[in-house]
């Protein structure tokens, strides 16, 4: 029988964290309950370029979109196997893609490290399929988040929104819906976005048609649970070269 995911490994790493803000902390905390240890610490006052990387097996980064991207090179360079759970940057995966394969490196990135996230991301994928059979259902996600969030619609709502348009040939784009007034054009998925104090993070799929509702909703509780999910990956992926996401670690 294979070991649970969330059983803690027999090995152990030397880590290196590239953003040390509230994510940073609960992933330190957690990767030390699990027996690896924290080597460096990179944060606004102290660049990732003044870190000693000859003592870290693995990096884990959570910035923001506009320093994830020279971060990747840099662990890539550095021979480090690194763990990206910044959103918001996919317009330059593919530039990113080539370059972690044309130098050898390792990657994993995610809009969400939750295991019931991702769970959530394939049954989400599976109820799209079936519903492109069903046409006269209205397709909607929402997605609400704590005030501090700056991004909106969240990494994980694009990501629901962009699996359901590969299974449903029937629906064209996603937009995301400010307020009610919103136009929405036929084929279209609506996309909403709330801001609540103290919220971690819920996101509900919904299905609508004149004489019923199908809803999906996935309600994080903390956020131990994405600091838990970025531990997993980066035991996952240190030894191994190229590129993958969370679903090359839940496999279904």
């Amino acid at each position: 029988m294979e070991t649970p995911i969330f059983v803690a490994i027999q090995f152990y790493m030397k880590i290196a964290l590239i953003g040390y803000g509230k994510m940073g902390k609960i992933i330190e905390k957690i990767a030390i309950s699990r027996g690896h240890t924290i080597t460096a610490r990179s944060s606004s006052t102290l660049p990732i370029n003044q870190i000693d990387f000859s003592n870290v097996d693995v990096a884990i980064e959570f910035t923001t979109p506009e320093l994830a991207v020279n971060h990747i090179r840099y662990c890539v360079d550095h021979s480090t196997p690194i763990v990206v759970g910044t959103t918001a940057w996919g317009e330059h995966l593919p530039l990113i893609k080539d370059y972690v394969i044309q130098n050898g490196g390792s990657l994993l990135y995610a809009s969400n490290f939750s295991i019931g996230v991702n769970i959530f991301f394939d049954l989400n994928r599976r109820l799209a399929k079936l519903m492109a059979t069903h046409p006269d259902y209205t397709a909607g996600i929402k997605e609400v988040h704590h005030t501090a969030k700056l991004d909106a619609p969240s990494g994980t709502a694009i990501s629901l929104a962009n699996n359901i348009l590969e299974q449903n040939e029937n629906l064209s784009s996603w937009i995301h819906a400010e307020n009610d007034t919103t136009a929405i054009a036929s084929g279209q998925i609506a996309v909403r976005s709330q801001r609540t104090p103290n919220v971690p993070g819920t996101h509900k799929v919904s299905y609508n048609s004149e004489v019923d509702t199908i809803e999906m909703t996935h309600t994080a509780h903390s956020r131990e649970g994405f600091g838990l999910g970025a531990i997993i990956a980066a035991e996952w992926l240190q030894h191994k070269k190229g590129i993958y996401t969370m679903q090359d670690i839940i496999k279904f």
